[in-house]
């Protein structure tokens, strides 16, 4: 994975194409690359990028961000209770306490 101005890639290999191949994560419009080495991809990366959100000035339309900070979990009842009350017993909001929990590498 390689991420450039809060974008994020996923770059696999392609047996087709004898190549590398890359496209942007987290986002509805579809921005691809491609490369023959690591150095070019991350290069076709970067002006993918660059050119993406140019594309987007020129025509006056927002870039689709990566991801918006919102996060819909579907819960059995009872749990989404057992969890607020957990919540309330800590003094916390339900999504303070529950972005703490979810927060990568805190063990």
């Amino acid at each position: 994975m390689m991420t450039y101005k809060g974008y994020d890639a996923h770059i696999e290999y392609s047996d087709e194409d004898e190549c590398l191949t890359g496209r942007l994560m987290g986002i509805a419009d579809i921005v691809t690359f491609h490369g023959e080495s690591v150095k070019e991809i991350e290069k076709a990366f970067h002006e993918s990028v660059d050119h993406y959100l140019a594309f987007c000035a020129e025509r006056g339309k927002n870039p689709n961000k990566p991801y918006s900070g919102k996060f819909v979990l579907r819960l059995p009842p009872e749990q989404h209770a057992a969890i607020a009350t957990a919540a309330a017993r800590e003094g916390k909001s339900l999504n303070a306490w529950a972005a703490e929990r979810l927060r990568v590498g805190n063990e």
